[in-house]
């Protein structure tokens, strides 16, 4: 379902990332907002095209997001995606923080090599030419989670394709393979690939934990009301470690 068509993409522990846990449930709650209340969402463009999600995730940088791998790198025999850039916060085709070139893409050899459903996690860094500003200051940031637990309350945001507006849902996450977890949300379509899936968002900002992004299982699912993401594990962790570890 979310195959792009066009393709064929508070703080850390000391160690990085910070494992977070929850102990309740909610009712899955799918609403049409005209404006994300978490800034640190936003669009990937290609081509003056939205065409996936991605969102800001804490690093000493202040620059980095994470998103499906497959929206930044065709997979097996493949390359990163170039022209590629960021909206944080977009909406009824309003860029309230603008642009952002994307670069340094990162994905996990698994998926450059053989496409592995259960890599399908990729960060990229985000910059606008000639300012020093980062988006992690404008934006604020969310931490990054992994080896949590299978179920856990989530709200997963994601822009589908000819929507300039995000789709959002409180629902549960559920085990459904190994290295797979999935939500079921409708109106995911595709462009949702990359939306994050975040834990424990605070009541103000929205910023939170993110768990899982869209993707894995047949590009993040094959109907608009079941998505799936990459469980994120130690090999997530890594990737992130060194995504993060330049200026």
């Amino acid at each position: 379902m979310r195959r792009v068509v066009i393709v064929a993409v508070a703080l850390v522990c000391t160690n990085g990332l910070l494992v977070a846990s929850a102990d309740h449930t909610v009712e899955t709650v799918p609403t049409a907002a005209a404006k994300p209340a978490n800034s640190a969402v936003g669009a990937l463009f290609l081509d003056g095209t939205h065409y996936c999600t991605a969102s800001v995730v804490h690093s000493d940088q202040g620059n980095e997001v994470v998103t499906a791998a497959h929206c930044i790198h065709d997979g097996q025999d493949g390359s990163y995606l170039t022209g590629v850039s960021f909206a944080p916060g977009f909406h009824d085709g309003v860029a309230p923080y603008g642009y952002w070139e994307v670069s340094d893409e990162r994905v996990l050899p698994g998926w450059s090599d053989s496409s592995d459903q259960d890599l399908d996690v990729g960060f990229a860094k985000v910059r606008r030419a000639g300012s020093d500003t980062t988006v992690e200051s404008l934006t604020g940031a969310n931490k990054l989670a992994v080896n949590s637990p299978a179920e856990r309350p989530v709200k997963v945001t994601g822009y589908p394709d000819g929507i300039d507006t995000p789709a959002v849902c409180a629902t549960t996450t559920k085990r459904e393979e190994t290295f797979q977890l999935r939500v079921e949300c409708p109106g995911f379509a595709t462009g949702t690939s990359g939306g994050p899936w975040i834990e424990d968002p605070d009541p103000n900002t929205e910023l939170g934990t993110v768990v899982g992004v869209i993707g894995g299982y047949e590009y993040g699912g094959d109907t608009d009301d079941v998505s799936y993401s990459s469980y994120f594990d130690d090999d997530v962790a890594a990737l992130y470690r060194q995504a993060t570890a330049g200026p």
